[in-house]
């Protein structure tokens, strides 16, 4: 559910599963989640090799703060990494399935790892995998999904800018919304535009977005500054909670603005997650 996403990441740095030198590092580093990936940066003659390396680290690795994005279920390799883990010793706290557009390839996930996981995280990647958003949140095992923008730009035939994927992301934004999980934005790529990535952050936790993605340790402290609550955001909220439970749960004013259930459900997100 969002809140136990809420509480727990706002970041998640990708390592890749070919470097395992590089696992206690990324562990160690402020990221409140490392995700191992075995799709997009381990070519195709590592993948046993990688899966291996994986299966090895994830005995010794945090699992609480330890995720892994198999590749997708529609390739060989995919339903190799879904095996292993399957009979794997220790699980990762969380599963990243790519290209998922249908709900059918969450159900397989959930059907084969079952409770050993506390989490899916289907990457939505297609326009085809947008269109099918609502049952892929809504399936059994999803906590949260990503939004990945760097294979939707490329089939829009966009940049991978804001501006053009604004409107996929808010279409991104509504299907999290109607299955209550926690949406997760893709990763800023310019590593060396730190004010870029301060604002890409900032727009993306207005819009709704639980979390971002990262691919650098750099990237860290600027997407934890944007998406954590500010000081005066906890204040606020905590202030207003008081109010409203003083009054007994009923609407009421307060320092001008009206406080409801609905609002007040965004105070109490604010206040767990501080």
């Amino acid at each position: 559910m969002i809140m136990d996403l809420m509480t727990g990441f706002t970041n998640f740095l990708f390592v890749p599963a070919n470097r395992p030198e590089r696992f206690e590092k990324a562990a160690n580093s402020a990221a409140d989640l490392i995700c191992i990936d075995l799709e997009d940066s381990v070519p195709a003659d590592q993948k046993d090799s990688a899966r291996e390396s994986v299966l090895t680290a994830l005995n010794t690795l945090d699992r609480t703060k330890t995720a892994v994005r198999i590749n997708g279920l529609k390739t060989r390799a995919g339903l190799a990494d879904l095996l292993a883990l399957s009979m794997a010793d220790t699980l990762p706290t969380l599963v990243f399935l790519p290209m998922v557009e249908s709900p059918a390839e969450v159900e397989i996930a959930h059907a084969v790892l079952g409770g050993r996981v506390d989490g899916l995280v289907p990457l939505i990647e297609t326009v085809k995998g947008l269109r099918a958003g609502d049952g892929i949140a809504a399936s059994a095992g999803v906590t949260a999904m990503m939004f990945g923008g760097g294979d939707f730009s490329a089939e829009l035939g966009t940049k991978l800018e804001w501006e053009p994927l604004l409107a996929a992301r808010g279409a991104f934004i509504l299907c999290c919304a109607s299955a209550a999980v926690a949406a997760i934005d893709v990763p800023y790529i310019d590593m060396g535009n730190e004010a870029g990535l301060a604002e890409e952050s900032a727009k993306a936790k207005a819009m709704g977005f639980h979390a971002k993605a990262a691919i650098h340790p750099k990237q860290i402290a600027a997407i934890a500054a944007a998406m954590k609550p500010t000081a005066a955001e906890i204040a606020e909220a905590i202030d207003a909670i008081n109010a409203f439970d003083a009054a007994g749960g009923k609407a009421i004013s307060h320092n001008g603005r009206m406080l409801e259930a609905p609002v007040m459900q965004r105070y109490r997100h604010i206040a767990a997650a501080a």
